[in-house]
């Protein structure tokens, strides 16, 4: 009876048929738990990573698109001037310029009734916008410079060239002038044109790094769920083999009651 008494206090420490040790098994499973959650805190920790340069990213694409649209702002405010300019233009070569004739020789060489139409000024007025086609185009409109010039007749004055010389002087700043703005104009609309194309591959990179890293985010990710999910299988797995030993161990341990059970009735039985 006393060899029976031994076997039933070992038992619980290992197991008689698999020889599996029960505080080897439960000190495996908490350093199993135990890794587990540290890789749960750095996954958390690299995603925490990962969203906050996403926006830091967001916030620098924000800021291009916004220096963008001001970029386009400047340069419609631009190709406006630069329309208004041209439409200037159109319309002072459309129209000539108002030509002062010299009133005092005027009045004194012609009589007081025939003050209203002058044949000088008639002439002159019918060869001005020869004379400022030739100022704007001088190598198209020099035969027609030359063709509008008409005789003075025999009671004209003799001050009409000086008056042509100070129109034409006038004339010929203003168009200086204009194409001097005109020029400046262009300069700044491809000085605003190249800023705008800087602006826009810079917005392209962004937009490509920010597509990068969400597509590294996300695979990083996965990548991690799928390490967790592996990781979580192998916990089922070893706790369904554990419990399975524990199936094993309780029927081994069932097993010992009958057997002790029975040696006990049969000790009992011949005393």
């Amino acid at each position: 009876m006393a060899p029976a008494a031994t076997t039933t206090a070992a038992a619980p420490a290992c197991c008689p048929s698999c020889g599996f040790d029960i505080g080897a098994g439960n000190s495996s499973s908490s350093t199993s738990d135990a890794a587990q959650q540290e890789d749960l805190l750095a996954a958390q920790a690299r995603i925490q990573e990962l969203e906050s340069h996403v926006r830091q990213l967001n916030q620098k694409a924000t800021a291009a698109v916004e220096r963008w649209a001001g970029y386009e702002a400047e340069l419609a405010k631009l190709r406006s001037q630069q329309q208004r300019q041209q439409q200037q233009q159109q319309q002072q070569r459309a129209t000539p310029a108002p030509l002062a004739l010299p009133g005092p020789a005027t009045t004194s060489a012609s009589p007081p009734g025939a003050a209203v139409v002058s044949p000088t000024r008639t002439s002159f007025l019918q060869s001005a916008p020869g004379r400022l086609s030739a100022l704007l185009y001088p190598r198209k409109s020099t035969p027609n410079l030359r063709g509008g010039d008409v005789t003075p007749g025999p009671g004209s004055p003799t001050t009409a060239t000086p008056t042509s010389g100070g129109t034409t002087t006038t004339v010929a700043s203003t168009t200086e002038g204009l194409l001097e703005a005109l020029t400046r104009e262009q300069a700044l609309r491809r000085e605003a044109e190249g800023r705008l194309s800087a602006t826009s591959r810079e917005v392209e990179e962004l937009s490509v790094s920010l597509f990068e890293q969400a597509n590294e985010m996300v695979a990083e990710e996965r990548r991690a769920r799928a390490r967790l999910e592996e990781r979580v299988g192998e916990l089922e797995r070893r706790d369904a083999e554990k419990r399975r030993r524990l199936e094993r161990l309780e029927g081994a341990m069932g097993r010992i009651e009958r057997v002790r059970n029975l040696l006990q009735e049969s000790g009992d039985g011949p005393s």
